[in-house]
């Protein structure tokens, strides 16, 4: 994973919103404040999925949120809390028009902050020939199992993940994340199994069986069972390569 991936999806970033993005990118890199990349592009990363936010998320260290607020700033973004009022324990949302630069230090839940292994363990990519690292696929899926509000719920962006990289994917150091939350892992592998018969081998049976869950056994041909898929939506999500 350490390898730079090169996909077509950053040519589906619009143009207005890619030069706002490379200014705050290019002037961390000038201040030499590290980040990686979340979100969006983070996703299409690693799944090849792009959908568009119209916003980048820049995870940085706590230590280093204030620099980065200052380059976001010095970029020509404002704060959007005049706008529609965010938490700033974890987040600064800054805008330029419905362009948004979030620079993420911790999570949304207080669960954890973000470490020297969010930033630096990732893989990188090449997104318009700018070399930038993102998280690593355990870490953000650590982050998504939690997101399951009444509004919004990342569990989709967190099956695809498994479904892109489960085989190579560092699962004690993910297990060591959730402590006492590994049941929320087991209600995401649960649902895995039921939409991909392929899961157990995804997902190593060690996994399926700490968690007390059978490992889905493939069914000749069959991979991602798509009828089940539409039972949750009826546009695609879960496949690889479908468009979102």
């Amino acid at each position: 994973m350490a390898s730079i991936h090169q996909t077509p999806w950053p040519d589906l970033i619009p143009e207005d919103q890619w030069q706002t993005y490379k200014r705050v990118i290019d002037d961390a890199k000038k201040r030499e404040i590290p980040f990686a990349l979340g979100g969006a592009f983070c996703r299409a990363h690693y799944t090849g999925l792009w959908r568009n936010t119209k916003d980048i998320d820049l995870y940085v260290l706590p230590k280093d949120k204030d620099a980065m607020i200052e380059t976001v700033t010095a970029a020509g973004l404002q704060d959007y809390y005049d706008i529609k009022p965010y938490d700033r324990i974890w987040i600064y949302r800054a805008h330029c028009g419905e362009i948004i630069v979030d620079i993420i230090w911790a999570m949304a839940n207080g669960r954890g902050q973000v470490d020297e292994e969010w930033i630096f363990n990732g893989p990188e990519t090449n997104l318009r020939g700018e070399r930038l690292r993102v998280i690593p696929a355990e870490e953000i899926i650590w982050d998504k199992l939690y997101i399951m509000q009444r509004d919004r719920c990342d569990w989709p962006d967190a099956l695809n993940l498994i479904y892109a990289t489960g085989t190579v994917l560092d699962w004690h150091h993910i297990f060591e994340r959730l402590g006492d939350d590994e049941p929320l892992l087991a209600g995401l592998l649960s649902v895995f199994g039921w939409l991909c018969s392929a899961g157990g081998q995804i997902v190593p049976r060690w996994v399926w069986s700490r968690l007390n869950l059978p490992a889905p056994v493939v069914a000749g041909s069959v991979d991602i069972d798509q009828r089940r898929v539409r039972l949750l939506d009826s546009r695609p999500w879960f496949t690889a390569g479908a468009s979102s």
